[in-house]
């Protein structure tokens, strides 16, 4: 009689398929090395990345007498439902790097190198890399070495076709040029940087209020948002605006005329400009000083959502601040706009907080 053979499990029957995670580590190879700078230790495959940080004046522009290191971690958020509905992977990921690297910049560091973490039901080498070459992208646009990743395949936690993308970056700062808004004095003025519509915050109650109480489908076009569908609205990515501020502060060597920078995203401006005010001192806006993109009003109208609840949850336009001496503001906005940035005079620091006030 014939020895039955026992029927052994592997794991790929479990749904997490080796193979497929060493092609999609061969297709995105070509993408991540086009954002090494001459400070990464080229190694390739290896089970860390190595940078260097020995700012040798032959190499690198500048030499840092008191390096401070700055880290920054952040996710993309229910943004990434919205390109898994509409089958379009490769702009979140520059959500992802954005996220992390316009937060970085606000104490006015320099981002130096970016990991992500893509967590997926299953690894198609075809979709993960086009998620990853999103990633790609908004390093090369803020200058920042893309130093590797994870991609993690569990089926058990994900359903068929979901993913979940977030990242990790460490910036540098000389110690004595840190901005963190302690300079900030009454009379300073805020400039307002415009945004690129939603970046990514506030996406479930933007699905809500557009994909179930409004009704759309992704590939409507309602008039409001002058030809673009829906899909094509909310997945615009996220503004980043590193080489345009950097560009700033390297223009004010010595005289500190930058005082506070915020990020505008979950929270918006009422939430977000309080955290680099000292004690004591708010910023008066002028309510009608910037134009609000339509797709925060298609918003607005089919929730319906409250002014002040879209304020709050919302950028509403205006996707970063910087806090200047006054006598400086139309010189630092003419450099913004010659880097391509929409701005405006948003309020000026008054007494009173920690809330903004409304003029």
């Amino acid at each position: 009689m014939a020895q039955r053979k026992t029927q052994t499990l592997s794991y790929k029957d479990t749904g997490v398929d080796i193979e497929a995670g060493d092609t999609m580590v061969d297709l995105i190879r070509p993408l991540v090395e086009k954002t090494f700078t001459p400070r990464v230790v080229q190694q390739y495959g290896g089970f860390a990345g190595l940078f260097r940080l020995d700012f040798n004046e032959r190499l690198y522009k500048r030499n840092y007498r008191e390096p401070v290191l700055v880290s920054c971690t952040d996710g993309v958020g229910t943004k990434v439902k919205v390109a898994v509905a509409a089958d379009k992977l490769d702009t979140v990921g520059i959500d992802c790097v954005a996220m992390i690297v316009n937060d970085m910049i606000c104490c006015g560091a320099e981002p130096l190198f970016f990991l992500d973490y893509i967590g997926a039901n299953k690894c198609d080498p075809v979709r993960m890399a086009e998620i990853v070459k999103g990633v790609a992208e908004g390093c090369l646009q803020s200058a920042c070495a893309l130093l590797g990743g994870e991609t993690a395949e569990m089926p058990d936690l994900y359903a068929a076709g979901d993913f979940d993308l977030a990242g990790f970056a460490v910036g540098i700062v000389e110690r004595r040029k840190t901005i963190n808004g302690s300079k900030v004095e009454l009379g300073d003025l805020a400039i307002a940087l415009g945004s690129d519509g939603l970046h990514s915050n506030g996406f479930t109650l933007a699905r809500r209020a557009l994909l179930g109480k409004g009704g759309y489908g992704l590939t409507d076009r309602p008039p409001e948002l002058e030809g673009l569908t829906v899909g094509q609205e909310m997945l615009r990515p996220t503004r980043i605006y590193v080489r345009s501020i950097l560009n700033v502060l390297g223009s004010y060597r010595v005289k500190k005329v930058v005082k506070g920078m915020a990020h505008i995203t979950g929270g918006g401006l009422v939430g977000n400009l309080p955290r680099v005010l000292p004690d004591g001192l708010t910023v008066r806006i002028k309510r009608d000083s910037w134009p609000v993109p339509p797709i925060f009003k298609l918003i607005a109208k089919k929730g319906p959502v409250d002014p002040i609840e879209m304020m709050r949850v919302f950028n509403m336009g205006i996707g970063f601040v910087m806090i200047v001496s006054p006598s400086f503001a139309n010189s630092i906005m003419n450099r913004l706009r010659r880097s391509g940035e929409r701005c405006w005079v948003l309020g000026k620091v008054r007494k009173g907080g920690p809330e903004v006030l409304w003029a």
